[in-house]
């Protein structure tokens, strides 16, 4: 079995760093995406196959899509695949935890067995670039004089986009539309058409598309270094600092050591320094949150998002 390069894992909200050695896989890495092509989610897919055929050059990662209902579909499904040790699903976090809370959905939170979350993605509001808002006063002045007409899409129900527009009306006393695609790559062509009047998504859209849409504000807690006019929400008078974070899952049935093995390879992939020029590049926020920390993280977004969703009213029938 090929070994690859030891690694310092600088993980973020890990106690200390330390240096492993990780181990390729001995077979293709079969990814499966529960949003569909074209969004944040297949576009770190992509980042990761890419650093991960540099490392381990015998083996592919093959990424397929069973997209639908805000990506439950998949994630109801995950523990019916191989636990086999090259078998990962993406998931999603606030995601996991609103979604069943809700009770729509045919899996729990306790289903979902995450080992390891990559990255982050910060909240942001947007608009088409032909649209006549081009600020936030005169978003705000809009959203007033058109109350519960101004359309925002976002990807998917009961999902990080979901919360952020609710979390948005709350904030400002405003009532806007919440119109849910499959996913990210879903909404663009209504954004930048002008089917909707705007987004509530998150940075690495805005910046992939900078030419056909404006952002209006984003929820970091400084201004992002490739939107340097575009203001946070904490400079708009409310603490909002929030977004989606994204990681890999397996099926229950997959081995602890396989789970371990995994956890490592993909903190020797976010630790590389590609992958982080890529990140940059794309809007996202790395994170290292492996299995050693996984439990502390879990329990703590648990709480933060059973919070949210209890403000958000959802579960109530």
């Amino acid at each position: 079995m090929k070994r690859i390069l030891s690694v310092l894992a600088l993980a973020a909200l890990a106690p200390a760093a330390m240096a492993q050695t990780v181990q390729c896989p001995e077979k293709n890495v079969q990814y499966w995406q529960a949003f569909p092509p074209g969004g944040e989610s297949d576009t770190s897919a992509r980042h990761q196959q890419l650093v991960l055929r540099k490392k381990c050059p015998a083996i592919d990662t093959i990424v397929q899509y069973k997209a639908g209902a805000g990506g439950a579909l998949m994630w109801t499904q995950m523990n019916q695949l191989p636990g086999d040790g090259v078998t990962v699903v993406g998931v999603n976090l606030p995601h996991i935890v609103f979604q069943p809370i809700q009770g729509d959905v045919q899996y729990k939170t306790a289903d979902v067995t995450p080992v390891y979350w990559f990255h982050f993605t910060p909240d942001i509001l947007v608009v088409s670039a032909k649209s006549a808002i081009h600020n936030w006063p005169e978003f705000l002045a809009a959203a007033k004089a058109n109350v519960g007409k101004l359309s925002l899409a976002g990807s998917g129900q009961y999902s990080a986009n979901h919360a952020a527009h609710e979390r948005l009306d709350a904030a400002f006393g405003i009532k806007t539309l919440y119109v849910p695609f499959k996913g990210t790559g879903d909404l663009a062509t209504s954004v930048m058409g002008g089917q909707v009047d705007g987004a509530m998504t998150y940075t690495p859209f805005a910046i992939a598309n900078k030419d056909r849409v404006r952002p209006i504000a984003v929820a970091m807690e400084h201004r992002h270094p490739l939107m340097p006019d575009v203001p946070t929400f904490r400079e708009l008078g409310v603490d909002w600092v929030d977004g989606a974070y994204r990681g890999i899952g397996v099926p229950k049935s997959t081995p602890p050591a396989e789970r371990k093995r995994l956890s490592d390879l993909w903190r020797a992939l976010n630790t590389d320094p590609e992958m982080k020029e890529l990140a940059a590049k794309n809007g996202f926020e790395l994170v290292n949150v492996g299995l050693e920390e996984m439990d502390g993280f879990m329990a703590a977004k648990t709480k933060l998002y059973t919070d949210g969703a209890a403000r958000m009213g959802l579960g109530k029938k």
